[in-house]
């Protein structure tokens, strides 16, 4: 493992090469606020976070990661079009993944803040981390959860059921089962239908935790609506399969999904069409990335587009860089205000180590 010394050298120069591609440098707090911000990260984030309490300032934690902070910075006095960059220490848990990974460790990254041609801006960051990482012969990989999210939108059935999948695309094994119990080929949880059932016989239902008595009714109606629902059909089912196994030369992926027969991917397939146009345009082989259209569903939360990864060969290792677009973030803490935003991260540890290692 490479001496702290080493991954601060290593994270010096890759700070430096963002800084000549035009970004301002900045440097989030250690502590940051965790009652909202912890809201903003996936389950895994969430569960890894070192949170305290402070008398004054309230439930604290120590930074697991550099883009929320940025981004709220970002939208409460920033300036347009923007590129920001930092390095410095993150802090995660690890119990649940061996002693070999380190939970504090340094992240170098680099954010684009731009209206004017978000899929130019997904090439940008992506090429500049394919240049800096070039030297260690990685596997890149490419998805877009925008893919999966136009996929769900389009599904023909009540809109309760569309946003609790789209709540849970991160979360394949319960979005899943929500599909499976909405085409109808799972029974419907016990507490549900007790509900619905003592609902049915006057209002015998009961009030669950601290939710008023309205609060409950709507529920009620929610779980009213999905059962008298029709089932969603089975070829529906068969195609968000394929899709999420879907796995290509990312110059292939926008025929592969037309492929599909999804009539409601149509605008999120030209958008990869634009947005490996202009890869090629930065002299990226988009023939040699691998697009798998499940990429970035354990990741943050936060991504709603485009997303990437840089990976060693070695499976032990964490990702050595990984990134995305999250627009919906920046629409979040901006309180409506939305603004085009990608970036990324890489890992100066595991650079350092790489090169070490010839």
């Amino acid at each position: 493992m490479a001496t702290k010394a080493r991954a601060r050298e290593a994270g010096e120069r890759l700070l430096g090469a963002f800084l000549r591609a035009g970004a301002a440098e900045v440097t989030p707090d250690l502590l940051q606020p965790a009652d909202r911000l912890l809201d903003l990260y996936g389950e895994d984030i969430r569960a890894r976070a070192y949170v305290t309490s402070d008398p004054l300032r309230g439930e604290m934690m120590l930074r697991p990661d550099f883009t929320v902070p940025v981004v709220e910075a970002h939208m409460a006095e920033g300036a347009e079009p923007a590129r920001y960059c930092y390095m410095g220490e993150v802090f995660r848990r690890q119990d649940h993944r061996g002693a070999a990974r380190a939970n504090e460790y340094l992240q170098a990254g680099y954010e684009v803040f731009d209206r004017t041609d978000p899929d130019t801006a997904d090439a940008e960051v992506f090429a500049l981390f394919a240049r800096l990482l070039a030297h260690l012969r990685l596997t890149a990989t490419v998805g877009d959860i925008g893919i999966l999210r136009a996929a769900v939108a389009g599904i023909d059935t009540i809109a309760p059921r569309k946003a609790a999948l789209a709540r849970h695309i991160w979360r394949p094994r319960r979005f899943h089962a929500l599909m499976t119990r909405y085409a109808g080929l799972a029974p419907v949880p016990a507490p549900r239908a007790a509900l619905l059932a003592g609902a049915a016989e006057g209002g015998g239902a009961p009030w669950i935790g601290q939710r008023t008595p309205e609060e409950m009714q709507a529920r009620i109606e929610v779980l009213r609506m999905d059962a008298e629902a029709a089932p969603i059909p089975a070829d529906v089912v068969a195609q968000f399969d394929a899709l999420f196994a879907l796995a290509c030369p990312a110059d292939q992926a926008p025929q592969r999904l037309a492929a599909l027969g999804i009539p409601a991917l149509s605008p999120a397939i030209a958008r990869l069409e634009r947005r490996l146009a202009a890869m090629a345009a930065r002299s990226i082989d988009t023939s040699a990335l691998v697009f798998e259209a499940s990429h970035g569903r354990s990741s943050m939360e936060y991504y709603d587009g485009f997303v990437f990864t840089f990976s060693a060969q070695d499976p032990a290792l964490p990702p050595v860089a990984s990134g995305g677009r999250y627009d919906a973030l920046t629409r979040v803490l901006g309180g409506g205000r939305e603004i085009p935003a990608v970036g990324g991260v890489i890992r100066p540890g595991i650079v350092a180590d790489m090169e070490a290692r010839g």
